[in-house]
């Protein structure tokens, strides 16, 4: 009521009303300062309270204001715990630019800031972090020598105290009265950061509105996880000078957040409201790397695992079926029933993120686990976002950048495997589906932290085998795991696609003929053909089998694991 009493008194009131009112009836001749903000999205005037309360977000349009770097501050940092590091440097400037000293002083005054970016420690749901926030009132938070110094000194002292680094960017790129030592502080920062991710610290990277240019093309983009607001313009090249360089029309949504998200650049698109919980998520995952997975087996339920196969096998065209039955289990089921705050990341970092490829971090019994699956979907509507499990190179990138990410951290990963085999399109083959399998099979018989990957479903060809190089390979009983589908090898060797069943049992696909083989160490017993309703007994054995197989794992030296998973493809 309060402030459509003053909406209504000084902004919609007739002139010549208002004038008839004296200073003493009204008390005051205006509102207070700072009492009404205006959107420049929708132009609609509003109450600033209703701006804070609502992470500084436009309640009619949903556009994001800004946020100056204290404000952000206070929105990510528990109360009280920021100590601000390096608040003053003195003025740089390099090259002499003549009028750029006078020019930094008025943007001090401005935005009662010393620099573009604020840098300090604090702690995030009482996790201590190193944090930058760049300030967009400064001369747009351009990047110069100051900056650039700013941010190496931060990263530098958080390598020392052994902190996770937070960086909030938004600038418009380098600052051109530095020129070429302006450039220089992309390096320099990016140098900083391969020192922070070569001592196994994490850095995770906020992308806000804007973010541009030299800063997108440095640090911004090299978070362990990258992180953005919606809707926040983010790009190397800006709109205006793309438009006039190509001569062409951009889409709708260039640059966006939601364009890099589709393009495999961000993890996740976070709302204001939400960011500091899921940022204190993430901390608190990775943060607890250093637990013990020797000590796991003592969680272990050894009667679990006498479980048995059923004494009745199925035919193999019957476990054919039984794989691709609509019904049967899918990646995230198992997800949501073995795990623990489990967060999604997405994007392979080079074109595109692949929804075939489900992938993140967890918790297995306090532990954290990357998860990486194949995913169908349970209608049609869902195999067709998920393009029916059969990933395209840039899910294989999306699942290695997963893998890589654990053996940064010494994190275990886990793959559950379930698709009909690799996309085949043209478009497949015009961004190198090969080559992204093949590097899988390279990366994995090398990654230096335990690998299990367990085949839920169908096992289809070099597109299974792509996250099934590990230490050990897991089945489920009515799953199969073929060199490609019966039908396709009944066409190519018998001429003939109807002798798929004959092909089948020839191929030796099952779980039982795989055990023998000697391709799979472990078949998980079905009591009853796995659907999602009926998983109980069937989670419970793959909870103890991996505590087990963790448990294990973790008692050799990275030597021993490695020369063992050698050894173990080095068989066949």
């Amino acid at each position: 009521m309060l402030r459509d009493m003053f909406k209504k008194t000084y902004i919609g009131l007739d002139k010549n009303k208002t004038e008839s009112h004296s200073d003493t009836d009204l008390k005051i001749s205006g509102p207070p300062a700072g009492m009404w903000r205006k959107c420049k999205k929708c132009n609609a005037l509003i109450y600033a309270e209703d701006v804070r309360a609502n992470f500084y977000i436009c309640p009619k349009c949903l556009a994001y204001f800004r946020v100056h770097a204290y404000r952000r501050i206070e929105m990510i940092c528990d109360k009280s715990s920021f100590e601000e590091w390096n608040k003053q440097m003195p003025i740089s400037n390099p090259l002499n630019f003549p009028g750029y000293e006078e020019k930094i002083q008025e943007a001090k005054e401005k935005s009662k800031l010393d620099e573009a970016v604020v840098t300090g420690k604090g702690k995030i749901e009482d996790i201590e972090v190193a944090i930058a926030v760049c300030d967009a009132r400064f001369m747009m938070s351009s990047m110069g020598k100051n900056v650039g110094e700013k941010l190496c000194c931060m990263i530098e002292r958080a390598i020392s105290e052994r902190l996770p680094v937070i960086i909030y960017s938004c600038s418009g790129g380098a600052r051109m009265q530095e020129g070429i030592v302006s450039l220089m502080q992309m390096a320099k920062t990016s140098a900083a950061l391969k020192r922070l991710s070569d001592e196994g610290l994490l850095f995770i990277s906020v992308l806000t509105d804007p973010t541009m240019g030299g800063v997108t093309a440095s640090f911004a983009m090299l978070g362990d996880v990258i992180l953005a607001e919606p809707k926040a313009l983010i790009g190397f090249a800006g709109p205006r000078v793309i438009v006039q360089t190509i001569g062409a029309k951009l889409p709708e949504g260039f640059q966006r957040a939601e364009f890099l998200l589709e393009h495999g650049f961000v993890d996740k698109i976070v709302e204001r409201k939400d960011q500091k919980r899921l940022i204190a998520d993430i901390l608190r995952v990775y943060s607890k790397k250093e637990l013990s997975f020797n000590d796991l087996d003592k969680e272990l339920d050894k009667k679990v695992l006498e479980l048995s196969v059923r004494h009745k096998r199925s035919t193999a065209w019957e476990s054919v079926l039984l794989s691709r039955k609509s019904d049967r289990p899918t990646a995230k089921d198992y997800i949501d029933k073995l795990f623990t705050d489990f967060i999604e990341f997405h994007g392979d970092r080079y074109f595109a993120d692949d929804k075939a490829i489900v992938g993140g971090i967890a918790l297995f019994h306090g532990r954290p686990i990357t998860v990486i699956t194949q995913q169908k979907g349970k209608n049609l509507k869902e195999n067709k976002l998920r393009n029916f499990a059969m990933p395209s190179p840039e899910g294989y990138r999306k699942a290695l950048r997963l893998m890589k990410l654990s053996e940064k951290f010494d994190i275990p990963v886990l793959c559950l495997v379930d698709t009909p085999g690799a996309f085949c399109g043209i478009e497949a083959e015009e961004r190198g589906q090969g080559e992204a399998i093949a590097r899988n099979l390279y990366e994995l018989s090398g990654l230096k932290t335990p690998i299990l990957s367990i085949v839920i479903g169908e096992g289809g060809s070099g597109g299974a085998l792509a996250m099934a190089v590990s230490d050990e390979v897991w089945i489920m009983e009515n799953a199969i795991y073929s060199i490609l589908s019966p039908e396709g090898f009944a066409s190519i060797l018998y001429k003939d696609a109807k002798l798929c069943k004959e092909a089948a049992e020839d191929m030796k696909i099952t779980s039982a003929e795989l055990k023998n083989l000697g391709i799979v160490e472990r078949v998980i017993p079905e009591p009853h053909p796995a659907t999602a309703e009926n998983m109980e007994d069937i989670i419970r054995y793959i909870d103890s089998a991996l505590i087990e197989f963790l448990a294990d794992k973790y008692k050799l030296s990275k030597e021993m694991l490695l020369s063992k998973r050698y050894e173990r493809y080095r068989k066949y």
